[in-house]
């Protein structure tokens, strides 16, 4: 019996600042609780790449990325079970986006959401369209599309604005799968609306920027006070207290059951005071959070056994980086100079061959087709729910061949005894060339 493939997920977090209760409650723990799903290969990633076009201070970097890393692990993540590396102890991430940028049009990035607020901004203020814009910050879809695509994830966890980030990822793929062969898998956006976006001190999304957050792994005595700090309205004891647009309801929400989300609610109309509200939250919080303190702590105060587990999980991480690096340089040309005579055979091979092409229509489904060397169709798919799934059938058609039709006849548009003999022939030619390849 054929086992189930298996989903990788991948997702990171940037090495900018202190952990605090909206990253526990909007990454990390759902993160670790995904990592426990026997179906899928999780990879956790430090992004202090990602972090220098943020951020100009070294030692704030540094500290993040002790802190987030330290967070992760006391919040149950197990790097055995687990790839959990440091973004910048894969050297084959910043070359690959190097070849991923020779594949990318510009006017791509020219859409990018943070490169385009940047320019809304400086034209607001009367500015060059450019000014202050670091290449880095242009370019940041690009090191993202590496990230996701060296690891072939299949689903990457993000928040509703960085899903054009993920289809970006998915057109420099295509981009290059179509002009270097099929290499990289397309990756697929997975939000997560469940998610909750936990509101900061003042009402407003608990943000470093707002100076507004809570750190995650804050002392007792600290977080009590600052939880005593959440901006509130002025009903007195007894009166009764609306639940909607309670910055502190909504933090409440978020770590308590669903018996215990309702008897706050119950409370807040029945009229309790303010601060035996904010102890309630301070005491289901720390329930959470306390077992976990620690941990953290002593990882804290060892740093290098976080460098240690880090390091592990980057050699990890590189068993897969470093021949899938090796594949990628051979196709676009960066290889041994005797290998030229065979380059040559390998064009011609891969000119004359068919060639498949994935891709999503308007109705939201994802499709593929086989065509011959001069463009004519000789295969089409029926709609997929998922682009995962419309490649695991190409892949399947690109190594059995004809054999599997029969079993994916569901999967494909009627076949003529014609056309089935034509797609056969196709599906031998494309086998052979692969090989030739190889």
């Amino acid at each position: 019996m054929t086992s189930k493939p298996r989903t990788r997920v991948l997702t990171g977090i940037t090495t900018t600042g202190t952990p605090h209760l909206g990253n526990y409650v909007g990454a990390i723990r759902p993160t670790v609780q995904a990592s426990r799903d026997s179906q899928t290969d999780g990879f956790y990633f430090l992004a202090d790449y990602h972090a220098l076009i943020k951020c100009d201070e070294p030692a704030r970097i540094q500290r993040s990325t002790l802190e987030i890393a330290a967070s992760w692990i006391a919040s149950g993540l197990d790097p055995e079970k687990v790839t959990f590396y440091r973004q910048s102890d894969i050297p084959e991430i910043p070359e690959l986006t190097w070849l991923l940028t020779c594949v990318t049009g510009k006017g791509l990035l020219n859409r990018a959401h943070a490169y385009k607020a940047s320019v809304d901004k400086n034209h607001e203020a009367g500015k060059d369209t450019d000014a202050d814009v670091t290449a880095g910050l242009f370019m940041y879809p690009v090191l993202m599309g590496a990230d996701i695509l060296m690891f072939k994830a299949h689903k990457v966890p993000v928040g509703r604005d960085q899903i054009q980030h993920i289809e970006m990822a998915r057109d420099m793929a295509s981009s290059f799968n179509h002009l270097y062969g099929e290499h990289f898998v397309l990756p697929e956006a997975v939000i997560e609306e469940s998610v909750a976006l936990l509101p900061g001190l003042d009402g407003r999304k608990m943000s470093k920027s707002y100076d507004n957050t809570i750190p995650l792994f804050a002392p007792a005595a600290q977080m009590r006070k600052q939880i005593a700090g959440i901006v509130t309205d002025s009903k007195a004891p007894g009166e009764p207290k609306t639940t909607e647009g309670s910055a502190l309801f909504q933090i409440y929400q978020a770590f308590a059951s669903a018996e215990e989300t309702a008897a706050m609610a119950q409370a807040y109309a029945d009229g309790i005071g303010w601060g035996d509200a904010k102890q309630m939250l301070f005491e289901r919080i720390d329930r959470e959070i306390a077992p976990m303190r620690e941990q953290y702590q002593a990882l804290i105060d060892n740093p290098a056994q976080m460098d240690k587990i880090l390091l592990a999980g980057a050699d990890k991480a590189r068993q897969l980086a470093t021949p899938f690096m090796r594949e990628v340089r051979h196709a676009v040309g960066l290889r041994a100079l005797s290998s030229g005579a065979t380059a040559q055979v390998a064009k011609e091979a891969k000119a004359a061959a068919p060639s498949f092409k994935q891709y999503r229509e308007k109705d939201g489904q994802f499709y593929f087709k086989l065509v011959d060397a001069q463009g004519q169709l000789i295969l089409q798919s029926l709609g997929f729910a998922s682009p995962k799934e419309a490649a695991q059938t190409m892949a399947r058609l690109q190594t059995e061949g004809a054999a599997c039709l029969s079993a994916l006849s569901e999967q494909l548009a009627p076949l003529t005894p014609e056309t089935e003999a034509l797609l056969t022939q196709a599906l031998e030619h494309l086998i052979n060339s692969k090989k030739s390849v190889n």
